[in-house]
C-alpha cells in the first residue's frame, strides 16, 4: 500500500482532506495560536479509505505527511494533527498488546496511576564539522543522545561541535487498566505513555492527573532494556507514543446528558414522590433498609461545597458508616452503590494499606527521581470511595483516613516530595462489630475497634441489626426467593443509567441555598437538643455537637437536590433532622439516664459516667479533709456515694477505673488516697 501512496501523494491527499473537511477549523486554530488540530478518523475514512488504512498500518510516517501538508498549505511549522474515534478493531486492552501491534495505530483506555513532571526533550540536533564547516542535522529518535558518526563532505570521524538543538516538552504517564475491565483474579496491567508538545499544555495536563480515566490514541514502540553489565537485553519494553488524549466519561462533570434525558430528569423531579422513586431505584434487589437507602441517596446527591472569603472551605460531601451483623446486606448495598455513583472505587479493608488508600512515593526510572502514585481515595477525587470491612484494617492504615475525611486533602512528605493532593471523595464504609455480631446493649465505641476521632468524622452511623421476627423474616424470604425464581426485578422506577445521570445532573448544576424557614427549623432543633440535658447538677450530657449541625445542613441541601430545587425548604430540614435523630436514638442514648448523649457515640464515655467519676473523686477529697487522714476507707466512700444516689456496684466500678487510670491509688487493701 505504501508503494501505491508515496510520501508526495500522501501530502497531496491530506491537503485535499483539510480543504474539504477541516479548513475552517484549521484556520481558527492557527489564528488562536494553537499547535494542533483534532480530526475524526471516520471523516478521513470516508474521504479516502486507502490513506485511512495507511494511517493504521504506518502511523509515524503518515502523521508526518499530515503535518507537512499543513506546513505547505498554510505555512505553519510544527503543527500536528490528532486523530480520534479509531475503529473498534484498533481498541486494544493493555493486557492484549503484542509484538504484532508494534508501529500500529491503536486506542487504549485506562486510569492514570503515575505522572512525571514536564521536561524538555531533544528532537533534532545540528552539528558543525570543525574541518570543513559542514552542517549536519541528526534526528534524536532514541533515548540516548546521538552525535554524527562522520562528516559526509570531508570524511572526518572525530568530535563535532553542537550548534543548536530543537527541544519539545515531554512527559511520561503510567496508564493502568480500569478495574471494571478485569475478570476474576487478574492483576491490572500497566503501560508507559509518552506525551509531547501540546499534549502537555496546562489545559490538557489537568486531564491526565492521577485518578483520571482517559482514552489515548497513539502508536506502539519498543524500548531497549539495558542490562546491569552494560549490554543490551534481547527483551524490549513497550511504550505508547501518544497522538491524542481525551477524558473518558467518569466524573459527574464529564457525563454527557442528552436534551431528551435532561427532560426526563426534570419530569422525575417534578413528581411528588420523586424522592421515593430515587430511593426504590437505588437498590431494588436488596430488601428493607429504607432509612439507609434514604441516607445513601442523599449522600450520592451531596451537599454544597462552600468557600469563604477567608479561604476556609466547608465540605459538601457527607460520609456514612454502616455497622452491623454479618449477612445483613451491607456489602451488597456498597456494591450496588458503585454501579450508581458516577465515579467510584471499591476497597476492602484487609487488602488495603494506608499508602494504597492515600498516596505513595515510587522510584521513577524515566526521570531518575521519585514520582507520586495516587491511592484509592485520591483516585476517587470528585467521586465516591466504598470501603468494606473497615474494622479489619490495621490502626496505622486507618489513621490515613483522618485528614482525607475532614480536610479532603492528602499530604505526603516522603523522600524529597512534599505534596498535598486533592481528595474530594465521598466515603461510604461498612464494618462488623468487635465480636462479629451486634450487641444492642453495649456501647458502639466499645464494639467497633475504631478510634473515636474517626467515628466522629462520619455524618451518619447506622447499626444494621439482624434480629429474628416471623413477619419480617417471611417477607424477606419471599422477596429473595422471588428474585431467584424470576431471575430479575421488575417495576424499577428509574433505570440505573438514568439514575447515574440524575445524580450527575443534580451534583453538577443544582446548588441549593437555605431558606429562612429551613434555617430556623435546624437552629431550633439544634438549640433544643443541646440544652435538653442541662439544668441538672454536675456534668450535663451533650446530645449533639457542631459536627452534627453541619451534617444537618448537608443532608438538607441534598434533599433539595433530589427535587432539583435551588431552595432548601422546611420539609428538607425535617427530613435531615429525622435521619440524624434516627441514628442518635439507636446509638447515642445513655443507658443510665435514658437521655441522648453524643459522647456515648464518639468517645464511649457518657456524661453520666463522667459525672459519677467527678463525684467519687470529690467524695474522697472531702472525706480526706474531714478526717485529716490521707487514706480513706472504701466503706466510707461507698456509704457517702450511696447517699448521693449512686449505686454500690457503680461506685465499685468507678473506684476500680480510677485506680487503674492512676487518679487514685491503693497503698493497702480497702483504703484509697487521691494522687497529688
Amino acid at each position: 500500500m505504501s508503494e501505491l501512496l508515496d510520501a508526495s501523494t500522501q501530502i497531496e491527499l491530506f491537503k485535499e482532506f483539510y480543504q474539504l473537511a477541516l479548513h475552517t477549523e484549521l484556520l481558527e486554530n492557527i489564528r488562536q495560536g494553537k499547535k494542533a488540530l483534532v480530526a475524526s478518523f471516520d471523516a478521513l475514512a470516508k474521504f479516502n479509505p486507502e490513506i485511512a488504512e495507511l494511517l493504521l498500518e504506518e502511523p509515524e510516517n503518515t502523521l508526518k505527511a499530515a503535518s507537512i501538508a499543513i506546513e505547505q498549505l498554510e505555512g505553519v511549522r510544527d503543527f500536528h494533527v490528532r486523530f480520534k474515534n479509531l475503529p473498534e478493531s484498533q481498541h486494544i486492552a493493555i493486557r492484549n498488546l503484542r509484538s504484532t501491534h508494534l508501529a500500529k495505530f491503536v486506542q487504549i483506555t485506562g486510569i492514570v496511576r503515575q505522572k512525571t513532571d514536564v521536561r524538555p526533550q531533544v528532537t533534532t540536533a545540528r552539528f558543525e564539522c570543525p574541518s570543513c564547516g559542514n552542517i549536519i542535522s541528526v534526528l534524536q529518535l532514541d533515548t540516548k543522545f546521538r552525535e554524527p558518526s562522520g562528516c559526509g563532505q570531508c570524511g572526518r570521524k572525530g568530535k563535532f561541535r553542537l550548534l543548536s538543538k530543537e527541544l519539545v516538552d515531554a512527559q511520561k504517564i503510567v496508564l493502568e487498566e480500569a478495574p471494571d475491565a478485569l475478570d476474576g483474579g487478574e492483576q491490572p496491567k500497566r503501560l508507559n505513555i509518552f506525551l509531547y508538545r501540546d499534549l502537555v499544555a496546562p489545559i490538557t495536563d489537568r486531564r491526565t492527573n492521577p485518578g483520571s480515566k482517559v482514552g489515548i490514541t497513539g502508536y506502539l514502540k519498543e524500548v531497549p532494556i539495558s542490562l546491569p553489565t552494560g549490554g543490551q537485553s534481547i527483551r524490549f519494553d513497550l511504550v505508547l507514543e501518544s497522538n491524542f488524549i481525551e477524558p473518558v466519561e467518569e466524573d459527574y462533570s464529564q457525563i454527557n446528558i442528552t436534551p431528551e434525558e435532561e427532560e426526563e430528569i426534570h419530569t422525575i423531579a417534578k413528581q411528588p414522590d420523586a424522592f421515593d422513586r430515587l430511593k426504590t431505584s437505588l437498590a431494588p434487589s436488596i430488601y428493607g433498609h429504607d432509612r439507609i437507602k434514604e441516607a445513601m441517596i442523599l449522600q450520592l446527591l451531596g451537599g454544597v461545597k462552600k468557600k469563604r472569603a477567608d479561604g476556609v472551605i466547608t465540605r459538601g460531601d457527607m460520609h456514612i458508616l454502616l455497622v452491623g451483623d454479618p449477612g445483613s446486606g451491607k456489602s451488597q448495598l456498597l456494591k450496588r452503590a458503585t454501579k450508581v455513583a458516577p465515579k467510584s472505587r471499591f476497597v476492602s479493608g484487609k487488602g488495603a494499606s494506608g499508602a494504597g488508600l492515600t498516596a505513595s512515593v515510587v522510584k521513577d526510572e524515566f526521570m531518575r527521581g521519585w514520582a507520586l502514585e495516587a491511592g484509592a481515595l485520591v483516585l476517587a477525587n470528585k467521586g465516591f470511595c466504598f470501603i468494606d470491612e473497615l474494622d479489619k484494617m490495621s490502626p496505622e492504615d486507618r489513621s490515613a483516613f483522618h485528614e482525607a475525611l475532614e480536610q479532603q486533602t492528602v499530604t505526603i512528605s516522603k523522600a524529597n516530595i512534599q505534596a498535598t493532593l486533592r481528595c474530594e471523595t465521598v466515603v461510604l464504609a461498612a464494618a462488623n462489630p468487635k465480636f462479629g455480631r451486634f450487641d444492642p446493649y453495649e456501647l458502639l465505641a466499645k464494639q467497633i475497634e475504631l478510634p473515636s476521632t474517626l467515628i466522629n468524622r462520619f455524618d451518619l452511623i447506622f447499626p444494621v441489626r439482624d434480629l429474628p421476627g416471623e413477619e419480617k423474616d417471611r417477607k424477606m424470604a419471599h422477596f429473595i426467593l422471588r428474585i431467584h425464581q424470576t431471575g430479575d426485578i421488575h417495576d424499577v422506577p428509574i433505570e440505573t443509567e438514568l439514575l447515574r445521570k440524575y445524580v450527575s445532573y443534580a451534583r453538577g448544576r443544582v446548588f441549593p441555598k437555605l431558606s429562612e424557614d429551613a434555617l430556623n427549623e435546624i437552629e431550633n432543633f439544634y438549640v433544643e437538643m443541646r440544652n435538653s440535658g442541662s439544668g441538672e447538677e454536675g456534668i450535663s450530657a451533650i446530645p449533639i455537637s457542631a459536627r452534627q449541625l453541619e451534617a444537618l445542613i448537608r443532608l438538607s441541601e441534598a434533599s433539595a437536590r433530589s427535587r432539583l430545587s435551588t431552595v432548601v425548604t422546611k420539609d428538607d430540614a425535617k427530613k435531615a433532622i429525622s435521619l440524624v435523630m434516627h441514628c442518635l436514638e439507636q446509638l447515642g442514648v445513655d443507658p443510665d439516664t435514658g437521655k441522648m448523649d453524643i459522647d456515648r457515640l464518639t468517645t464511649g464515655v457518657t456524661a453520666s459516667t463522667r459525672n459519677q467519676v467527678h463525684m467519687i473523686k470529690k467524695i474522697i477529697k472531702e472525706l480526706s479533709e474531714l478526717t485529716g487522714e490521707t487514706l480513706v476507707s472504701e466503706e466510707d466512700i461507698i456509704a457517702k456515694a450511696v447517699e448521693s444516689g449512686i449505686s454500690e456496684e457503680k461506685v465499685e466500678e468507678v473506684i476500680e477505673k480510677l485506680n487503674r487510670l492512676g487518679d487514685i491509688f491503693r497503698p493497702k487493701p480497702g483504703f484509697y488516697s487521691i494522687m497529688k
